[in-house]
């Protein structure tokens, strides 16, 4: 069954929401920073048994506040954002339940085989969540690193999925195009992620209200989990309440 997934994304040391496809080196657009850092989240996920969330790192100079969220609960966020095979055992052992990895595991926008089973050894696939963030290519979606602004030449596809799902326990897919827009999900990818994976998936990209937690239910047989970020109200939106979002997960496990 479809769960809403939460988050705590943070970008120059603060919680923010930012536009996805606008992050550069130079900054990003930002929908919504935090007046609260990132333990007072994941003490609130924490409080509220919501399970399964995610820290990114977007871009340097997050560290503290991750680690901050990690220690107000052990083992219940995983952590993403500049992980690789020297520092993943280092979010592991700060209380990350897994550590999610994308950039890394590509060499000149190819898939390294090498570099995936390096950080496997560190991590075990039971700790290690890919990453598989995408944006709309001419040959469906293809995997995008480094921030999203390198289209590599993996797409989300059956192949892709059913080789990687043996080497780690979830994937993470961010819909760059739409992440942080508020403009409705994109129900093809949703629609092609219910029916390939074979392991739990979480989407995330321009959820905007509880209708689109029952559309992606709908779309993916309750096979994807949701993770809404800009349009919750815990981050400045409108469009659904934190409450609305528990309400869901314990009428839907």
């Amino acid at each position: 069954m479809t769960q809403f997934r939460p988050c705590i994304d943070l970008h120059q040391g603060k919680v923010k929401q930012i536009v996805g496809g606008s992050l550069n080196d130079d900054g990003a657009d930002t929908n919504f920073i935090s007046p609260y850092d990132a333990r007072y989240y994941a003490e609130l996920y924490r409080d509220n048994h919501l399970k399964g969330g995610h820290v990114i790192a977007l871009g340097p100079g997050n560290k503290e506040e991750a680690l901050k969220a990690l220690n107000a609960w052990p083992k219940g966020l995983q952590f993403g954002g500049g992980v690789n095979r020297e520092n993943a055992a280092e979010f592991l052992e700060a209380g990350a339940s897994h550590v999610i990895v994308t950039s890394y595991l590509f060499e000149h926008g190819e898939l390294s085989s090498d570099r995936l089973e390096a950080i496997k050894r560190e991590t075990g696939s039971e700790h290690l969540v890919l990453d598989l963030s995408c944006r709309r290519t001419h040959a469906g979606w293809s995997i995008a690193t480094d921030r999203w602004q390198t289209i590599t030449n993996t797409h989300i596809d059956q192949a892709t999925l059913t080789e990687l799902a043996g080497h780690c326990s979830e994937f993470l897919i961010h819909a760059a195009d739409v992440e942080g827009l508020q403009a409705g999900i994109d129900q093809e990818l949703v629609t092609l992620l219910g029916s390939i994976a074979s392991i739990p998936v979480t989407y995330a990209g321009g959820a905007r209200s509880l209708e689109d937690l029952k559309l992606v239910h709908q779309l993916s047989n309750g096979n994807v989990d949701l993770t809404i970020g800009s349009a919750l109200d815990i981050f400045g939106g409108k469009g659904i309440t934190l409450d609305e979002c528990i309400d869901w997960n314990q009428n839907h496990e």
